[in-house]
């Protein structure tokens, strides 16, 4: 059941805002793999500056964490990877405005090779957006394109907010959901997709990932409580900050507004980055069926 409220809040070291600093302290640790599927070489100056004990633990030991099947070595770099390319192939085709929504502690604007003119708004609640902007300020990082913050909750009117910040709606634009649909109650979810088709331009695109279907979750969650002395979120139950009210496929949703919809799949990306996913004990079927579950999606306005 979630735990999750009405105007709830956080930062970066509680509830949601605790989510991404786990999903930093797994980047980083991905980032500095003898082969790494990506290259974040600030991620942990993210989980040094909160330093709360659990992540900077996990940064000096990680061996909790590959005992855990579901965090094989190479987990969030699919993801990230995924993501990363996915802005790379925008940026290098004709989009030139980007839009990261629920940014947390991505650092893309500051890492990918951005086209030249290219502008990225980055949505997220202050205290996280002020958090790092901190941390890369300190290590005298700038962003390798045109980087525009808008301090604003997903529940709210965000769309207003990103205008007042100059995003343009008649240019094509790069949408990015990652790691945050089940975050959002399922009015805020659906409205999502519609406020992004509202102001999105031919030509636009949105990426995002799932987090599959409701059995899944749970099957997921008793995993997570099986290998609960390997603990990503440091006490978290991430499962407990999910929505679990009735919303709309995502898929299923812009296929039907005019978006041409590409689905992938833990498995299929794994495979494509040359990652297997290592063999699984027989009663972790649950979660090689989650892996194989079209999770992910890339989606273009006609």
């Amino acid at each position: 059941m979630s735990t999750r409220s009405d105007g709830d809040d956080w930062d970066i070291v509680s509830s949601v805002g605790r989510t991404a600093l786990g999903v930093a302290t797994v980047r980083a640790l991905e980032s500095e793999r003898p082969d790494p599927l990506i290259d974040d070489p600030f991620a942990r100056w993210f989980v040094e500056a909160a330093g709360d004990p659990h992540f900077t633990a996990l940064l000096a030991d990680p061996s909790p964490l590959e005992a855990m099947p579901f965090f094989f070595p190479g987990f969030m770099g699919l993801r990230t990877r995924y993501f990363d390319d996915y802005f790379v192939a925008a940026s290098a085709g004709r989009i030139r405005q980007a839009v990261v929504l629920a940014s947390g502690l991505d650092d893309r604007a500051y890492r990918l090779p951005w086209q030249p003119g290219t502008v990225i708004f980055e949505i997220d609640r202050a205290s996280v957006l002020d958090f790092k902007q901190a941390v890369l300020d300190e290590h005298d990082v700038r962003p390798r394109a045109e980087l525009r913050t808008v301090a604003v909750d997903l529940r709210e009117d965000w769309p207003a907010a990103l205008a007042d910040a100059g995003f343009d709606a008649h240019r094509p634009t790069a949408w990015s959901a990652e790691g945050l649909l089940a975050y959002l109650p399922g009015p805020a979810h659906d409205a999502l997709f519609a406020r992004i088709d509202a102001v999105s331009a031919p030509g636009s695109r949105v990426a995002l990932n799932d987090f599959g279907r409701d059995d899944h979750v749970r099957q997921l969650t008793e995993l997570r409580e099986r290998f609960g002395g390997a603990d990503p979120f440091g006490g978290v139950d991430v499962t407990e900050l999910f929505y679990d009210d009735a919303r709309a496929s995502p898929a299923d949703w812009l296929g039907e507004h005019g978006w041409w919809v590409e689905p992938a799949s833990t498995a299929g990306l794994a495979e494509r980055y040359g990652t297997p996913i290592p063999p699984l004990p027989p009663d972790l079927g649950a979660l090689e069926e989650f892996a194989r579950e079209p999770t992910y999606l890339t989606a273009t306005k006609r």
